[in-house]
This record gives structure tokens, sequence and C-alpha cells, in this order.
């Protein structure tokens, strides 16, 4: 029996990991965190002028039980940081973190104590954009990596392989201190 039978006949074989990173980057919900002015261009996203929608990340809810994107958008001084780092804990697996503009990205031109000099310092970011602040399409270009991010990987692929899984022991969370 060919293809063009078997497609005849409603009959579509794939892989459970496609199905599952199909649905995956193609339902991302974003946990917005708009500490500063970067956070008005993270808005703009969902203006019918950007329309974020189009990659089925229009549901921002405000919350982390619900999200699977968090969008970190401007500058984060320590106190904050503990903040942000507690509302990623409370986000579910999977979970990826998009770190929007200098400031979140970088500390930008606060090389001030009291701000972190980037959020990779204390959670794990999956993209970086750059921008200060960066514009509504560099916010999409980056969900549209993460997508193709989401699309690589095998969720299920080892466990159904009958292959061992290593999953790493998660530690306690890192502490942020202020800079003496």
């Amino acid at each position: 029996m060919g293809l063009g039978a078997a497609m005849a006949d409603g009959f579509v074989t794939t892989r459970l990991d496609s199905v599952i990173n199909w649905a995956r980057k193609n339902s991302l919900w974003p946990m917005p965190m708009g500490i500063s002015c970067c956070a008005i261009e993270m808005m703009a996203t969902a203006s019918p002028r950007f329309d974020i929608s189009r990659f089925g990340s229009e549901v921002m809810r405000f919350t982390p039980r619900q999200c699977d994107v968090m969008i970190v958008a401007g500058t984060v001084t320590y106190k904050m940081a503990k903040v942000v780092r507690k509302i990623y804990d409370q986000m579910p697996e999977p979970k990826w973190v998009i770190s929007m503009g200098a400031c979140a990205s970088s500390g930008g031109m606060f090389r001030s104590y009291s701000v972190v000099q980037g959020i990779d310092q204390f959670m794990p970011v999956d993209v970086y954009v750059a921008g200060c602040p960066p514009r509504p399409e560099n916010l999409l270009r980056a969900l549209l990596e993460l997508q193709s991010q989401v699309s690589e990987e095998r969720p299920l692929g080892d466990f159904l392989r009958g292959e061992k899984i290593f999953v790493p022991e998660e530690g306690p969370v890192e502490r942020i201190s202020t800079p003496s």
C-alpha cells in the first residue's frame, strides 16, 4: 500500500514527539514580567499591527501556573530578582524564558550596585532580544526562535525507545545577594 492509498483512506502516521512539539510550539502562553520601559513594546506585540496571536501566544496570563514562557522585559534589580525567580519556579514544566531588552540581558546602561547585570545570573534564558527598547518585531522574532527550539526537543523520545533517561537533580535555588 503506497502513501497515496494511505492518504485516501484518511490514515496518517507520525511520531509522538512531533505531535507534542507541534502542540507546544503553537500554543506558547507568555507570562509577562514587564518591569520597565520594555514592557510598553511587549504590550504592543498584542496590538493588531503586530498580532502575536498569529503564533498562538495571545493568551497572556498573569498567573505563573498557566504559563510556559516568561518574558522578562526591563531592568531587574536585586530586590526584584527574588520575585522574578519565585514566579519562574511556580511555572509548570516545560518552561522557557525570553530576556527582552538590554537591561534584562546585561543590565543595560545601569552599572550600579542595585541592578542585576543580566537575568542569566539567577535563571536560565533561552532567547535574548536585543534593543533598548526592542521593537515588537524583535520580540516576535524571538518567539519564532523559541518555537524552532521547542520543535527540536525530544520530550518522549528516550522514554518510548526504552533508553535510560537522565534527569538532573534540582539543587537549591541560587541565592542572590547584593554585591559589596
